[in-house]
């Protein structure tokens, strides 16, 4: 892989909470059309990484680079502009509009014109939310909301899908629909960064992984090599 493969770069990260240093110097890289897991135990700094890489947290240091253009100090709408989607761990919907509003405001083409994920392939993948298409976001079920959430990222048309714990307290058959998605996501040729504590599933769909402990990348490389790394269970806490 070149240089022109990387699409998402992180050097040297660190991130503090007020007084409360979370990130130790963390790399990281994203290529174009690949999945990377993000594996580790909670309170591990995951989703602080993923917070930092979004402009989210304030209080951060090292370099950022989207598609060779500096980040590190960006905000979170100007990193989305770039071709960043977020689902993050609490879903986000607006619970006051419909699942149509929810949806239709997040609708823009890609960076390179691309407008196929539109409101109609996005109800044909999530058909639960064709039949509640005019039902607020907040009397949806926890797993509607997701797919809501997922749906409305797509319909910005991103290089890059970033899901925080995108199946979290969800049940079994909602989860396997949210698996299903990914795939299909995988398939379209979008890269995708993972959270999620289904770890197998993670691995088996990730080109390369990335194993957080106290803020720092303890495990790093192929996912398949780190299915079989004998040091994984005791990173995972499994």
């Amino acid at each position: 892989m070149t240089d022109a493969n990387v699409m998402l770069q992180a050097r040297g990260l660190h991130a503090w909470y007020g007084s409360s240093h979370v990130l130790h110097g963390v790399d990281l890289e994203i290529r174009q059309g690949e999945t990377v897991g993000l594996l580790g135990r909670n309170g591990m700094g995951k989703s602080t990484l993923i917070r930092s890489l979004l402009g989210h947290v304030a209080q951060r240091e090292g370099s950022i680079r989207l598609f060779g253009q500096d980040i590190s100090r960006a905000q979170p709408h100007e990193v989305a502009r770039l071709g960043v989607a977020y689902v993050p761990e609490g879903r986000g919907v607006f619970g006051n509009l419909t699942v149509r509003e929810n949806l239709i405001m997040a609708e823009r083409p890609g960076r390179d014109g691309r407008a196929d994920w539109n409101l109609a392939r996005v109800l044909e993948t999530f058909p639960r939310l064709a039949e509640r298409i005019d039902q607020l976001g907040a009397r949806l079920s926890g797993g509607e909301q997701q797919m809501l959430s997922i749906s409305r990222a797509l319909m910005t048309h991103p290089e890059l899908v970033i899901l925080d714990e995108a199946t979290e307290g969800l049940a079994p058959l909602i989860v396997r629909e949210i698996w299903r998605v990914i795939d299909e996501i995988k398939r379209g040729g979008m890269a995708v960064l993972i959270v999620d504590r289904d770890w197998h599933r993670v691995l088996s769909r990730s080109n390369r992984a990335c194993v957080l402990q106290k803020g720092q990348v303890v495990l790093q490389g192929d996912a398949q090599d780190l299915l079989v790394d004998p040091q994984l269970p005791e990173f995972l806490g499994v």
